[in-house]
């Protein structure tokens, strides 16, 4: 009560500042009933000017639901794909989305949770399986800048490929291409806009005639094929195909699983300075296996592993990972093919590759390796086996400490763009194999596709066979 009277005291008083202090009340709220209007009226010009692009925008990829029997049924039958992969039951492999069986124990060779014993010839599922977590997938084809078809089509050919009848060879492709171009996302691009992947060489898929002593399918020369793009773990000399890594074993789900382990190789002790894993290949014209493998054996700094069948476990993570992580420089010559899945291993255990051609990397994975060769790796060209008297243990010695060390460091630091994470999962800082490799294709279609929008015909340049891809040119001296 007394309070009360106090204050109308006051302002019976001092009614000036009674009164100051009811104006100041009335304004506060006419300001405060106008506010979030005018707020809105003063910026209405700066937000009309701004765009709100999606972040998927120009990324979006839509991908086709095919037949079973072109993907998932030839899982349902993995012991059909036995067959030429040295294997005897490819069915372990499908386990953990085409990652294989988990590696519990490895004594202290590898991480924990981040190891799996990954067959190559999975690379179609484990990317498939990511395409479906892709974070920029659409329903809406319209929207899509890239179409992607899942059909396994390694898997597929693998179980035809020793065998001479050529209908089974070629058709499922016969028939798939049948079901694309039937579809009306088919005629958007006239197929410009769609890719797949596989997980054996594109060489496989171009038998360039109809003769059974020839080896592979003609899918990549099927008029409707020639106008898709192919990713596969080697590229051929043809424009539309494009190599991405081979899978290795090492399949992190968290960034903090690559940090890790990026950490551990840095510091590895390593008493070999060289190494060489591989096997003869004496049946091959101009191999440079039986040379390298010669100097090995006579080198006291050098580490053989002879992967000849029934000698020693390549096929083993753990086997495999020791003798790269202990090894400063690895060798990687060609072999049935241009490229080795051994590359990416040794890598991965931050080994310094060295290459003998330009096609077992450097004319490959453009989208995942540095484009300076040599900071990540050496290169000594042998053009003719016959006439190559070069000492590998002599080139290697020459290359200053400082120099090596830097090599090292690159390759670490290249580890994430050349391994694929674990289909459950995302990475979050970096971009793996898989990113750069999608990234890559739809780069590519948008640039067919601004051809078209300028009336250039896209067929130009797009299937067109590079005669100098794999050629020992100026830019691999």
């Amino acid at each position: 009560m007394e309070k009360s009277v106090l204050i109308s005291r006051v302002c019976y008083e001092n009614h000036h500042f009674c009164l100051a202090i009811l104006f100041s009340f009335l304004f506060c709220s006419l300001f405060l009933s106008f506010r979030a209007p005018n707020h809105a009226l003063t910026f209405k010009p700066l937000t009309k000017n701004l765009t709100t692009t999606h972040p998927c925008t120009g990324r979006y990829v839509y991908i086709h639901q095919l037949p079973s029997r072109f993907n998932t049924d030839l899982l349902h039958n993995c012991h059909s794909l036995t067959r030429g992969t040295n294997k005897p039951n490819m069915c372990p492999y499908m386990q953990n989305m085409g990652l294989g069986p988990q590696i519990a124990t490895s004594q202290g060779v590898l991480t924990n949770n981040t190891w799996y014993a990954t067959n190559q010839f999975l690379l179609e599922v484990i990317f498939h399986n990511r395409m479906t977590k892709y974070s920029c997938l659409t329903n809406d084809s319209s929207l899509a800048s890239a179409i992607f078809v899942p059909f396994y089509a390694g898997l597929d050919v693998s179980r035809f490929l020793w065998l001479s009848n050529l209908t089974d060879r070629d058709s499922s492709a016969r028939d798939l291409l049948q079901w694309l171009a039937d579809r009306p996302e088919w005629n958007k691009m006239w197929g410009r806009d769609h890719f797949l992947i596989s997980g054996r060489i594109a060489w496989d898929f171009r038998r360039q005639r109809d003769e059974e002593s020839y080896w592979g399918s003609k899918f990549r020369f099927l008029p409707e094929s020639m106008n898709m793009s192919m990713l596969a773990v080697e590229a051929s000399s043809w424009n539309n195909d494009y190599a991405i890594p081979y899978p290795t074993s090492f399949h992190p789900s968290k960034d903090t699983q690559v940090l890790q382990w990026q950490r551990k190789i840095k510091f590895c002790k390593r008493p070999y300075l060289f190494t060489f894993t591989g096997a003869p290949r004496p049946e091959l014209e101009g191999s440079i296996r039986g040379k390298i493998i010669e100097q090995c054996r006579a080198s006291s700094v050098c580490k053989f592993v002879d992967c000849s069948y029934g000698v020693e476990r390549c096929d083993d993570p753990v086997n495999v990972m020791k003798v790269f992580e202990s090894s400063v420089f690895c060798l990687q010559p060609p072999g049935d093919s241009y490229t080795r899945r051994s590359i990416f291993d040794s890598m991965v255990a931050g080994c310094i590759p060295v290459f003998f051609h330009p096609g077992t990397a450097y004319s490959q994975y453009k989208w995942h390796l540095p484009k300076n060769r040599s900071r990540y790796s050496v290169y000594i060209p042998v053009k003719d086996v016959k006439e190559w008297n070069a000492n590998v243990e002599e080139v290697l010695l020459k290359i200053p400490e400082g120099e090596v060390s830097a090599m090292r460091e690159e390759v670490i630091k290249v580890i994430p763009n050349i391994i694929y994470a674990d289909p459950a999962s995302e990475l979050d800082s970096f971009e793996d194999a898989f990113d750069l490799a999608v990234k890559g294709m739809v780069e590519r279609i948008e640039k067919v596709r601004e051809a078209m929008r300028r009336g250039i015909d896209p067929s130009i340049g797009f299937a067109d066979e590079d005669h100098y891809k794999y050629t020992f040119s100026q830019n691999f001296s």
